[in-house]
Order: C-alpha cells, then structure tokens, then sequence
C-alpha cells in the first residue's frame, strides 16, 4: 500500500513543531505524529502501530539501520519507511538490494536520515497463513515472502516473456491442482519423534543425506516426478525428495534427489545443487494451500513451471536443469509478476485470492514442465469451476521484476 500523506510545517525557533497526517483507507487508518520539541538523534516521535499497520513519525536523526532498531524497540519490524522529497515520496525497503533502493540512497547517501518526518510501515506479525505445523513457512524476510508489487520491472521482461510465447504450448495460467487427487503436490505433517529412516540417491552429491522422517504410509505425488513432502512438528523440517520410491530392502526410500530445509531459516542451498526441485528450491514453500485460501489470502509466492528454461539461475534458485545459453529465455528463479493493471474485478473466490496474491508477491520459475502451470496441494476441496477462472489470464498479464543477477558460471 502507498499511503497518501499531507505535510504541514511550522517551524519554532529551537522548537518546531512538525505535523505529520496519514490518510489512508486500509490497514493502518488514520494516525497523526505530533512533535512539539525537538527529537533526540536516534530516537522517534510518534507510535508505531507494532500489529502491522503505518504511522507518520518524527524521527531525530540517523541511518535507516539506526531507525529500524528503534522501530523494533517499539514492537515494529518495519516493512518499509517513506520520505517526503519534491513533493512527492520517497521509499525504502530494509534488506532489499541497492538498486530497488537507489531513488532513496541517491538521496541518503549510506542510508543517512536527517530530523525529518517519515512514514513507517510496520510488518503484520508472521500470519496463520505462513505457518504450518505450529512452523513458520520461512522467516518473514524470506525471498519467498518478500512483498516485490514495487520492484521495479527486469530490462529483460519484454524478451522473457516473448521467449515464452516463442515456445508455443499453452499461454494462459493454468492450476495444476484441482478436485482430481491425481492433480497436485500432496504433503504430510509428522510428529518430532517420527522416527528416521535410511533414503538412497541417485544424485547423492547433491542431496542431503538421510535419515528422514519419512512415514511408510506417505502421501507420493502422482505421475513422473513422484515427490514427497515432510514437515516435521517441532524441528520445523522440511523433508523433500523427487522420484521417491519405497525401499523393501533397507524399510526407507530411494530418490533421485533430496533436501533438507530449517523453516526457521533463509540459508540457501550451494550454488550448483538441485533440491527435489530442478532450481534447487523448496517445493512447499511455493505451493498453494486451500487452507490459506479459504482464509481470503496468500502470503508468498508461488511456484510455477515453464517448457524452456536458461542454464543460469536466480538466488533463491541455486540449480538449472537446462543446455540454453539464450540470454533471453528465463532461468530459473526468474520472479513474475501479475502486472499492476490487470483487472480482477471479473475474477471471484479461490481464483480472485491467488491472482491477488500474483500481483504482491508473483512467483517463482522453480521447474521445467507446461508453460504457466501454478502449483498447488493436493486437496479434494478444490473447486475445478473457480480455478478455471486462472485459464481467461493470459501470459501476456506478467512482466518479469529484478531480483538479482543471473548465475551462469558454477565455483
């Protein structure tokens, strides 16, 4: 959300009084900061709505390090901060690479603030939506569950998604779940004290070795790729394996690939693994849960397929699964986004959340397959009739945002 502000000055001597308003129909209401002395450098004027929400405060002074640390005294983990300049605002997003904040730093040089008002958006605390099995689906920073509706749009957006229409096959977004149980990634949530067993690889050099909490009765995705997703209670693990088979022999799993991730963490997998993913990601993390969507919203990205990928991949992704050295065709971890004005008033129920949620946080190229497939968990819930909504959206409604550069070259 971009807050509408109205700025009224009235310098005092030694003593000004600056008056901030914040109008905005949304999260956050209406809140005034008021500061009738001058602030200490370091320090805020003003309260932080520490729930999620914004507030215009005053602030004495400092480096935006300097003011997130005191917003975070106060309860507020700040999502992003606005300055007024020339009339108009000025934003910067916390841990975000330079050149999404460039405006800003050209600006603030090193991020340096004078005593000035400014517009604090505080993070809603990890919501119900991101959490599974009493775990966080990621930290809050997560590239997954990183807001990029502001991330300015990639130089090679226009030749991406031409690369695409260019490799024929289907152009409009596709579910790949449904009512069908054969349709979509099935996961299942253990206890902490499911015990371990052994898996075997095929691609062992790239897998994280066992034992796994996998159960024998674990649900395996239908059709060629046949993973399986664990989430043990407790540890906050994410168990991932792709090809998985029972192993009669040793009473685990053999796989052609297999991950481990800490929910609790951002740290990647190296440069040059695969996952049970062809980009070395997570597969749950991208998945679209009916129980977030019956909630009335998604909170992350989503993870998506297309038929040709480039040999380069994007952090998050750490891993291609492609010989193109096409410039122009997406490597993997490439992030789309549905674009600002596409219209959703057609769209309604499941359909109308997921596209909503396209156009926050956008979604990841995780794997090679059907062009614009979505990825979803199995669940019998689904309503085939809503999800078909996604079908009247064509590829041409996407534009590719920046968010990082493009590996080619493996250490």
């Amino acid at each position: 959300m971009r807050p509408s502000i109205a700025l009224s000055f009235a310098p005092i001597a030694a003593a000004a009084a600056i008056v901030v308003a914040v109008l905005a129909a949304g999260a956050g209401g209406e809140r005034i900061a008021s500061a009738q002395t001058p602030v200490a450098p370091g320090a805020i004027a003003g309260t932080l709505p520490a729930g999620g929400g914004f507030a215009g405060v005053v602030w004495g002074g400092g480096t935006v390090d300097d003011l997130g640390a005191a917003a975070l005294e106060a309860g507020c983990d700040v999502a992003s901060l606005w300055v007024a300049s020339g009339g108009s605002l000025v934003r910067y997003i916390p841990d975000a690479p330079d050149f999404v904040n460039a405006p800003f730093l050209a600006l603030y040089p090193g991020g340096a603030l004078p005593n000035t008002i400014v517009i604090v958006v505080c993070a809603a605390p990890v919501s119900a939506a991101r959490q599974i099995a009493g775990c966080p689906l990621f930290p809050d920073d997560n590239p997954w569950a990183v807001d990029i509706s502001g991330y300015p749009v990639h130089p090679r957006s226009a030749a991406y998604t031409a690369a695409i229409r260019g490799s024929g096959g289907i152009q409009f977004l596709h579910a790949d779940f449904g009512e069908n149980p054969d349709y979509g990634i099935p996961y299942v949530v253990v206890p902490a004290g499911q015990p371990g067993v052994p898996v075997s690889f095929d691609y062992a050099d790239e897998s994280d070795p066992g034992p796994y909490p996998i159960p024998p009765d674990a649900p395996v995705e239908a059709g060629s790729d046949r993973h399986v997703l664990v989430v043990q209670r407790g540890a906050c693990r994410l168990y991932e394996l792709f090809d998985a088979q029972r192993d009669a022999a040793t009473g685990g799993w053999h796989a052609g690939s297999g991950a481990v991730f800490d929910l609790r963490s951002n740290a990647l997998r190296p440069d040059g693994w695969t996952s049970a993913d062809a980009a070395g990601l997570p597969i749950l993390a991208g998945l679209v849960r009916i129980d977030e969507v019956r909630a009335g919203a998604i909170h992350h990205a989503l993870r998506f397929t297309l038929s040709r990928t480039q040999r380069g991949f994007i952090h998050p992704a750490t891993h291609f699964a492609s010989a193109i050295t096409d410039p122009d065709v997406p490597p993997m971890g490439l992030r789309l986004r549905l674009r600002a004005d596409f219209d959703l008033t057609p769209f309604h129920g499941d359909a109308l959340v997921i596209l909503t949620a396209l156009k926050r946080y956008g979604m990841l190229l995780a794997d090679n397959g059907s062009n614009w497939f979505i990825s979803g968990a199995t669940d019998p819930g689904w309503n085939d009739d809503d999800l078909n909504q996604l079908k009247s959206v064509p590829g041409s409604a996407f534009e590719a945002v920046e968010t990082g550069a493009v590996i080619t070259a493996l250490p």
